[in-house]
């Protein structure tokens, strides 16, 4: 049997060698590192690809987050509302630009913002909602959408981890997640579902004042060379990971795809024990799975890590310790037991290895291995 990765990148290159290669040789012989036009046949593409006007590239998932938030010019101390199971990335921003994260608990079914604890937490202060489609499938936007109306507030829509998963409406529309709300935001660090070889993000509008905005910024803020129309950043995908990117891009769909498919496998061998709780997708989206993640008993949940390890077997915690407990959100003032839900499921879920290249080798081993744990 292969080596069981966390996520086996070397595996999915091996595959796609020859077209990887090319697009990177390429780049190197026309030395064009910056804003070269791989850049913006990308940012085509992937419009394309989500039925979305404007994708901007950026450097990483963070920036793309932060100029997204730029745009907006909202004032100093504004409100705004994201879940605090979650990965730092978004309340970092928040502080950072001088605005308040407003913490809220998660449903325990899919992880996702808690959709009833939305409208508890807007005052006069509040200004956007940032939903976090996590581990692969979107929060139910259609609500969101009608609160956001209700209270005239900015939507942001952090997609990292749930690039081509769809939203499906009551109309029988569907959109992608990220292409949704005023914003949207994605990341490609090399483990997402398209990822590059490095850093790399971008950010998603149908709004062409927001598109031209989040243009400027992301580039020094300037509308033209050496004009300066915006306090801005430099955050620019290299040319390079662009090449990789359209690359990748093509097979997008397979991948995810892929871990569908080791999803269901996962979720067919295991639902039938009732010490682990599979996965839950929402009758409003499709789930691409960045991550499969399980609940367990949370005085099972380290030692199964541990025998899982001794296995061979790799597994990771999303997340430990929800947002509001860290050290960095205490002047926030929220304290244990604010969140239950999420304080709940941070000490019983346990994400096992996801990525294209599971085989079913590989996945019934891990299958077998947890289940021996639990019977033993």
């Amino acid at each position: 049997m292969k080596e069981i990765r966390m996520v086996d990148l070397l595996g999915q290159y091996s595959k796609i060698k020859e077209k990887l290669d090319y697009a990177m040789q390429d780049v190197i012989e026309n030395a064009v590192f910056i804003n070269g036009p791989q850049v913006g046949l990308f940012a085509n593409e992937l419009a394309d690809f989500l039925h979305v006007k404007h994708v901007i590239p950026c450097a990483n998932g963070t920036d793309a987050l932060q100029i997204a938030l730029m745009a907006l010019d909202l004032p100093r101390g504004a409100e705004i509302i994201v879940p605090t199971f979650n990965y730092v990335a978004t309340a970092e921003v928040i502080a950072l630009l001088g605005f308040k994260p407003i913490f809220i608990d998660s449903s325990v079914d899919n992880y996702n913002l808690l959709i009833g604890a939305i409208e508890a937490a807007i005052t006069e202060n509040t200004r956007a909602i940032m939903p976090v489609h996590i581990f692969g499938q979107c929060v139910d936007m259609l609500t969101v959408l009608k609160i956001a109306q209700k209270y005239n507030l900015y939507v942001i829509e952090d997609a990292a981890q749930a690039i081509g998963s769809k939203c499906f409406f009551p109309d029988g529309t569907e959109r992608f997640a990220g292409t949704i709300g005023h914003i949207g935001t994605t990341s490609f660090f090399p483990s997402k579902n398209l990822g590059c070889m490095g850093d790399g993000g971008a950010i998603f509008t149908n709004d062409d004042a927001f598109a031209k905005k989040i243009k400027a910024i992301a580039n020094h803020g300037q509308s033209t060379k050496y004009n300066y129309d915006e306090i801005g950043v430099n955050s620019r995908l290299d040319t390079l990971q662009a090449a990789i990117l359209r690359v990748k891009l093509t097979n997008l769909s397979t991948y995810n795809q892929s871990r569908i498919d080791a999803a269901s496998f996962y979720t067919q061998f295991l639902e039938a024990y009732p010490f682990i709780e599979t996965p839950r997708t929402a009758h409003w989206t499709s789930h691409v799975f960045h991550q499969y993640t399980l609940q367990v008993d949370a005085n099972q949940r380290d030692g199964l890590k541990k025998f899982l390890e001794t296995k061979n077997i790799p597994t990771m915690i999303y997340y430990p310790l929800p947002l509001h407990l860290h050290k960095a959100y205490q002047y926030l003032g929220y304290k244990e037991g604010d969140f239950p839900n999420a304080e709940n499921i941070s000490k019983k879920v346990i994400s096992l290895p996801m990525h294209t290249e599971l085989d079913n080798e590989q996945l019934l081993y891990i299958c077998n291995s947890i289940i021996e744990y639990f019977k033993n």
